[in-house]
């Protein structure tokens, strides 16, 4: 007897989030694949829409892919085991252990219709943008969205997929090549990610730019060197520790005296990639990207990524030993999930268990 309704967390407004029962989704579509999630993530995007919502919650209009609109379930970073697959899906079988690949981009018959998918007009996350998400018992995706995880990592390790995603993403769109040197601006989640990534390319100096004394041993802990912006001039100390300059800086914090900081940590010649998400404008000069030549560029979520991403974890990077700071049931993703990650920054990644 399948059971017909399940617990959720389920957002209606900024500091409005419901642990609630819904009704159990049903696959409908012959591309679709329902899963019962194992482990689910809570990420910086969604503590901001806990915070200060909606951004990418679609609130007036649905979701053009999705059809949803708040209240939605959140819950984008997550893996879990396949119990029913649709009559024409070829990637998984029921009981397969999957990672899910969030993005809601035009698809059909099972595959993403653009090569850059992530750059539609009309780009979603399951569990932001609506369609069921992570924080639930069970969802339902397309079969595009689904990797299969390799028998040697963890569902925990597979709920660590998509924000590995952005750091390796970021990290392979930019410049950097084996040898080189490059410096974090931000050490959460995503900059800590952005660090593995680095290691992993064969950076040979790794700096991280951090104020949160947990997070600087984080990052410390992880290999890189770490400068706190409040005891030093940041960008000075880069440039002498790097000897005029890091081939690449990357901006994780979507603070505007960041990005300048991130700029003129760079070498002439230099790369900034911006990562973060902005909450409103931020100004540079021309002239240091001008006279220096530097190069700068955005970076948004990941494509085509999700394989060597799991291929890596393999290999030993972006370990949930090294991330995950605490693990707690859904019941409890309000108080001890979203409200702790907002009060101690202490908390890297909370790993939440229906």
């Amino acid at each position: 007897m399948s059971q017909s309704s399940m617990q959720a967390a389920v957002w209606y407004a900024a500091k409005d989030l419901r642990v609630e029962q819904v009704a159990v989704p049903t696959v409908r579509d012959p591309h679709e694949v329902k899963v019962k999630v194992a482990a689910c993530g809570i990420c910086g995007s969604d503590l901001h829409e806990y915070a200060a919502g909606p951004i990418f919650i679609p609130v007036d209009e649905p979701h053009p892919i999705s059809g949803d609109k708040a209240p939605i379930i959140m819950g984008h970073e997550f893996a879990g085991e396949v119990v029913e697959v649709g009559e024409k899906v070829t990637r998984v079988k029921v009981g397969d252990r999957v990672a899910i690949e969030p993005i809601l981009s035009p698809n059909k018959d099972g595959a993403y219709l653009m090569e850059r998918y992530n750059l539609s007009p009309m780009l979603g996350f399951h569990g932001l943008s609506g369609g069921g998400g992570g924080f639930s018992e069970f969802t339902v995706m397309g079969e595009h969205m689904v990797h299969v995880l390799p028998d040697d990592l963890s569902f925990e390790q597979g709920a660590l997929v998509e924000p590995a995603a952005v750091g390796l993403h970021a990290v392979r769109q930019s410049s950097l090549k084996a040898g080189d040197s490059a410096a974090v601006f931000g050490a959460g989640p995503i900059g800590l990610m952005t660090i593995e990534a680095l290691k992993a390319a064969g950076a040979a100096q790794i700096f991280a730019v951090e104020i949160s004394p947990s997070r600087k041993a984080k990052a410390e802990a992880l290999g890189a060197v770490v400068i706190d912006p409040k005891e030093d001039d940041a960008v000075a100390r880069l440039q002498s520790l790097s000897n005029g300059g890091v081939d690449v800086a990357f901006e994780v914090t979507g603070i505007p005296a960041v990005l300048n900081q991130a700029l003129h940590s760079t070498h002439p010649g230099g790369e900034t990639v911006v990562v973060s998400i902005w909450e409103g404008e931020a100004s540079f000069h021309p002239n240091d990207l001008v006279i220096q030549e530097r190069t700068m560029k955005g970076i948004i979520a990941y494509r085509h990524i999700y394989p060597a991403v799991m291929a890596l974890m393999q290999q030993g990077y972006f370990r949930a030993e090294d991330m995950v700071t605490q693990r707690i049931p859904l019941k409890d993703v309000v108080d001890l999930g979203f409200e702790a990650l907002l009060n101690d920054k202490a908390q890297i990644k909370i790993i939440v268990t229906p």
